[in-house]
């Protein structure tokens, strides 16, 4: 594939990496907030991303979270342009391909592959676009450029690099091992014009004495003849989303413990999990323990079980089913136990979810175990609520009210489904509403705040502090526990990308960045 170059290119860097889970991300939000501390006008630009996690933009588009992210740090609202191609897979070999904030179509890879020039194309106008508007522009990459069986059809490393006349920083994730070996091997399989976009390597997430890297340095860089631009600290409790659900995976079945006086909070790592970042701001409460399962082996007496969103609801609940966890749920719902559907997860506590169209399953190989669902999934059977997905997708910003507390609640719907009642109302009631009073979320029966079983379309509910507050003070006193007063931890993302900022300015040489910026 050959791609034209920019006629006048606004000052720009990109951060690749060895490989996935890197550290990109986190470090491209950090250079953005370090630029806009020194008085600069940025913007983050990730040409295509594969993810899970996403977010809607006050237009009502979707994008990645992390670019939502990035643009926090650069004290943005979260645009489209930053991330023009969004890849959500449905099964191992297809994905939802999203462009310019919009479904275009579900695709193989083969598929997506044919179609890459015209996502390009997108992607060249996209930033053309932005870069227009901006001092400077920090780019990501995506995986490793030296993936070479991808490299015929790239449009997100070194194409994008290229196109945009940015220099690249290869960033190496030394706490997994083997970093210079990555770093080395990396060079080696680029071809030459593409080592020369290389301006110099950064080391990430180290833990101990630098000094000690010395003679590695000093080889790495004469074997190569680029130089190290900085060492970053391993940064404990970030404060921020997962990008990447590599990290979250290594925490599933990790048996934390929880003390008596603290609350025990099981998510259920769907086999398709989306918007896992939902509960993230449990992890900042001193009185929640967060644990991630996806066996009835690991699901232990936990407090409240939560169910996320899910790219392939079809899929999961059958999943669900098979794993025994459906019935494990079920009897600890029995039990007096509380349970929480979010997005996906709240269509699983209904009766049925229908997918008549193939809209989240029309993706699954042939190869696929269970490539031959019916188009009606039994769900968990919790509420009398039934779900059909539809080819409109609901993309929208939303403040509304978590009903029977009357807390105002805010975040944002992605989803196809249309969940409505099925048989008799007299057991249910509702839990969310937007502004317009639309009901977006319904729960059981209550006289009191929260609803033992309860679930909403609304991405990011708890991520209000206030709320999240009510919610697990509710969890207990169901326990015997007496509630907290007052908020006990503030979930904003802001003091988190400062202290972030600190940590990898005074980690990298900013001179030689700069340098490497033209600027």
């Amino acid at each position: 594939m050959n791609y034209t170059v920019t006629e006048s290119a606004t000052p720009s860097i990109m951060l690749q990496g060895t490989c996935s889970n890197a550290g990109k991300s986190v470090l491209t939000a950090a250079l953005c907030r370090i630029l806009l501390q020194d008085g600069l006008s940025v913007a983050p630009f990730k040409a295509q991303n594969m993810a899970l996690n996403s977010f809607v933009t006050p237009d009502g588009k979707e994008i990645g979270r992390a670019q939502a992210v990035q643009a926090a740090a650069c004290r943005l609202e979260p645009d489209v342009r930053m991330n023009p191609v969004l890849l959500k897979p449905s099964s191992d070999t297809g994905s939802q391909v999203i462009v310019l904030g919009k479904p275009v179509a579900n695709m193989r890879v083969k598929e997506y592959v044919q179609y890459k020039p015209t996502a390009f194309a997108h992607v060249q106008t996209a930033y053309d676009s932005l870069a227009a508007e901006h001092d400077v522009l920090v780019l990501e990459g995506a995986g490793s450029p030296a993936e070479i069986n991808l490299k015929a059809h790239d449009i997100v490393n070194m194409q994008m690099a290229r196109y945009a006349q940015s220099k690249v920083l290869l960033v190496g994730d030394i706490d997994r091992g083997g970093v210079f070996a990555s770093l080395v091997g990396t060079m080696e399989l680029l071809d030459s014009w593409e080592k020369d976009l290389v301006a110099g390597f950064i080391l990430n997430r180290f833990r101990g004495d630098e000094s000690l890297l010395d003679p590695a340095l000093e080889y790495t860089t004469g074997r190569t003849g680029k130089p190290f631009l900085g060492v970053v600290p391993y940064v404990m409790q970030l404060g921020l989303p997962e990008e990447d659900s590599v990290t979250f995976k290594e925490s599933i079945g990790r048996q934390m413990p929880v003390r008596d006086d603290a609350l025990d909070i099981v998510l259920v790592d769907l086999p398709h999990i989306a918007n896992f970042t939902d509960v993230d701001a449990f992890g900042i409460e001193p009185d929640a323990v967060l644990r991630v399962v996806n066996s009835v082996e690991n699901l232990g007496r936990p407090d409240c079980i939560i169910i996320p969103g899910s790219k392939n609801t079809p899929g999961d609940l059958h999943w669900l089913h098979e794993s025994g966890l459906s019935a494990a749920i079920t009897q600890f719902v029995e039990a007096g136990g509380v349970v929480v559907g979010i997005c996906g997860g709240f269509q699983m506590l209904g009766k049925t979810v229908s997918d008549p169209s193939s809209i989240e399953y029309v993706a699954q190989a042939s190869s696929d175990s269970h490539a031959q669902l019916h188009a009606t999934q039994q769900g968990l059977g919790l509420l009398p609520l039934r779900t059909v997905m539809g080819e409109d997708k609901v993309l929208t910003r939303v403040t509304g009210m978590h009903v029977p507390s009357g807390a105002t609640v805010t975040g944002y719907e992605i989803h196809h489904g249309v969940t409505e009642i099925a048989g008799s109302a007299n057991a249910l009631q509702q839990a969310v509403t937007r502004e317009d009073g639309s009901v977006i979320g319904y729960g059981t029966a209550c006289d009191h705040s929260f609803q033992t079983v309860w679930g909403t379309y609304l991405h990011g509910v708890f991520d209000d502090d206030v709320f999240r507050r009510a919610f697990i003070n509710d969890l207990r006193s169901r326990k015997g526990l007496m509630p907290l007063d007052g908020v006990q931890a503030s979930f904003s993302i802001d003091p988190a990308l400062d202290r972030l900022a600190d940590t990898v300015r005074d980690a990298l040489d900013m001179q030689q960045v700069y340098s490497v910026l033209g600027l």
